[in-house]
């Protein structure tokens, strides 16, 4: 059976079974909720997960993170799996609670029955640089939550070495952002913040290839069949609606665009940015 953590003034915090929180009302609830907001993440320096899959991948790669974790009790018997990892961390702070709890604590619109309030750990570049990348996806401007989080998904599955997102680009503790990078999130390192010309500038002085995404520039089919994608490359992707400056792109080695060759008016960015980190992760494994 799960241990449930006694709310404020209770045995001195020692844990007790049996209990759901069910007041919607209570301060801890509404301090969850305003983490889906980012004024609340920004102070307090967290963030929320949410769902099975989420908290799974959280226990799973950096339980460390976790600071307090919610369950309605149905979930916890359905998702018996995630409930015996949750009893493997004694020392983070579990509690049942009620199917409206949940709702009033969650971002989406119907809950899957687990939320957990983590710390954000973003990656400094420094450290990123570093450890020597073959591999990485560098993003500018992006501003739809589910476009980045399938990105980094993306650069998660073809074996990038990190991620780097410019301060210009949605907060990647956005829930939907979290939910959309499905557990990726914990696989490589993230950084924030950051000034393009600085990455750029960093990542050509690791020895980094930049070659950015975009309509004006070159075919992928060319630049894999020069042999150009062989080498440590760093992918630069732009803004949804205008792609990326002219300013820009004056400071990456080369632009490529991928072609389309059916009737499509356009490609989805986070499709677009999948297909030219596989074709590194392809040319790369392949020279190796």
């Amino acid at each position: 059976m799960l241990f449930v953590s006694e709310p404020p003034g209770g045995t001195n915090g020692r844990p007790y079974t049996g209990g759901v929180l069910d007041n919607p009302r209570s301060p801890r609830v509404r301090a969850v909720a305003k983490l889906a907001k980012r004024p609340a993440r920004v102070d307090t320096g967290l963030f929320l997960l949410e769902g099975p899959q989420a908290v799974s991948e959280a226990l799973s790669f950096r339980p460390d993170l976790i600071v307090e974790l919610y369950a309605t009790p149905t979930a916890s018997e359905r998702y018996s799996d995630v409930a015996e990892m949750i009893e493997l961390q004694p020392d983070i702070e579990f509690e049942f609670v009620s199917e409206e709890v949940l709702t009033v604590m969650s971002d989406t619109v119907t809950p899957q029955g687990f939320i957990a309030v983590a710390h954000q750990f973003p990656t400094s570049m420094k450290d990123i640089f570093n450890a020597e990348p073959k591999l990485i996806a560098i993003l500018e401007e992006v501003r739809d939550p589910g476009n980045l989080g399938t990105i980094i998904r993306a650069a998660d599955s073809a074996g990038a070495d990190a991620v780097i997102l410019t301060g210009r680009t949605v907060d990647l503790y956005n829930p939907k952002v979290v939910r959309s990078t499905t557990g990726s999130l914990f696989h490589l390192p993230i950084a924030v913040g950051a000034e393009l010309p600085n990455v750029i500038e960093r990542a050509t002085k690791a020895g980094l290839r930049v070659l950015a995404a975009d309509v004006k520039g070159t075919s992928l089919l060319d630049a894999r069949n020069s042999g150009d994608l062989t080498q440590p490359t760093a992918w630069l992707f732009g803004n949804e609606a205008h792609g990326l400056l002219d300013e820009q792109l004056s400071l990456v080695d080369a632009a490529i665009t991928v072609p389309i060759y059916g009737q499509a008016e356009s490609m989805n960015l986070a499709t677009a940015a999948s297909v030219c980190l596989y074709e590194s992760a392809f040319a790369q494994r392949s020279a190796g």
